[in-house]
């Protein structure tokens, strides 16, 4: 279903995928929009180690949730910062790309605490944490990814 990679050397393991997915902040996660054309944007993510998920959060409504109600096929790709050897000008890096399908958390308990993981990544404030979710957590929507196919490589752009 999922073609192997034709550039095997270039190939991540299994491990180092992980390892992205749960250290970097972000990645574009894509949908099959309106008439069939694709959409990606960009998008907070929580790797739960726990069950292998990916976990999002955003608002009830808009164009992403009614593309995934409609289709719950997705893929989601993330990519690290790189690096760039001294005295050349192509970046390396490493990205990640899963493909899965997404299922919205409907227990209000866990759509916090998805929340408060993502907000983990970027402020360990609890103070601030729980003053968002007081302020927006009613109104938060989060969706699981269950991968299905997870690939990952390294990159030099020359």
């Amino acid at each position: 279903m999922f073609p192997e990679m034709k550039r095997v050397k270039q190939k991540l393991s299994r491990e180092e995928c992980i390892e992205i997915l749960r250290q970097e902040k972000r990645g574009v996660l894509s949908v099959l929009g309106e008439d069939d054309y694709p959409y990606g944007m960009p998008i907070n993510h929580w790797y739960c180690e726990a069950d292998g998920k990916l976990y999002f959060h955003g608002g009830m409504h808009g164009h992403k949730i009614d593309a995934m109600r409609r289709h719950d096929k997705v893929s989601f790709c993330v990519y690290d910062s790189g690096f760039r050897r001294e005295g050349e000008w192509a970046l390396n890096f490493r990205s990640v790309v899963v493909f899965g399908r997404v299922e919205f958390i409907e227990d209000p308990e866990r759509v916090l605490e998805i929340a408060r993981q993502i907000c983990y990544k970027f402020t360990d404030d609890e103070e601030y944490i729980e003053s968002e979710i007081r302020r927006a957590g009613f109104r938060t929507l989060c969706f699981a990814l269950t991968p299905e196919h997870i690939s990952g490589k390294r990159v030099n752009e020359a």
